[in-house]
């Protein structure tokens, strides 16, 4: 039986590498995004901060998928600065989109979820939410509430056969981060500080978070919900001693 997935933010980033994996195993896919790619995926606009927009691109979604098996909820935004740089409308707007947002599309799609006998439902969270990074307090809070929401989500909905996890990735190499290092007075410089970062000492690859959204969308995961999944290099657990 094929599975039918959506993916939120489809159009680029982790969001894309997800639905052509996902794609790739089989699965049919429907990108909601405010640039939806086009085949073999089904692109559908939708805006996340508009709750009708959103609950008439799901229902599309499932009309044309016949059915929701797997949500991706990865649509989100990034902010920069620490609390005294982002004024009150960003702080709305982020979590808008960020937050809110996982709320209305996983909302809209729990009616069909409940009729899947492999439902399951992803959300792309952050290393943001457990560890403290500089110059990002609005992007952190945010993904700190998709940790709290996905642990709460994950008991709610255990019973109704609706598995609810996420993943946490480290600093992406993703066209977000990209225009951030552009941005940057010494984009090379940048990029070597986020690379060393990571014990890893390099960027985490939209690919690879693909792969572990992938594993936890899949019935091979059956048995797993409420975990957060770090993709990001060791950032979160390991403490490296000093190389020289």
């Amino acid at each position: 039986m094929s599975l039918k997935a959506i993916v939120t933010g489809g159009g680029a980033g982790i969001g894309l590498a997800t639905a052509t994996l996902l794609a790739e195993r089989g699965m049919k896919v429907a990108c909601l995004d405010l640039n939806p790619p086009g085949e073999p995926f089904i692109g559908i606009k939708a805006d996340v901060t508009d709750d009708a927009g959103v609950r008439a691109a799901v229902a599309e979604a499932a009309e044309r998928l016949g059915g929701i098996d797997v949500l991706v909820n990865n649509a989100g935004i990034g902010a920069q600065g620490t609390i005294e740089d982002n004024p009150d409308s960003e702080w709305h707007k982020v979590f808008d989109v960020n937050v809110l947002g996982m709320v209305r599309v996983a909302r809209a799609a729990l009616p069909y979820l409940r009729r899947s006998e492999h439902a399951s439902i992803v959300n792309t969270c952050s290393i943001a939410a457990t560890a403290g990074l500089p110059q990002r307090a609005l992007y952190s809070a945010t993904k700190g509430a998709v940790l709290s929401l996905t642990l709460a989500m994950a008991a709610d909905h255990i019973r109704e056969g609706i598995r609810v996890n996420c993943v946490n990735p480290g600093t992406a190499d993703t066209p977000w981060v990209g225009r951030l290092l552009d941005s940057a007075p010494d984009p090379e410089a940048e990029r070597a500080a986020l690379n060393a970062r990571q014990p890893m000492g390099r960027l985490v690859s939209a690919e690879e978070v693909a792969a572990a959204i992938a594993y936890l969308a899949g019935p091979e995961a059956g048995a797993t919900t409420g975990t957060a999944l770090a993709v990001d290099g060791g950032m979160q657990g390991l403490r490296l001693r000093p190389s020289n």
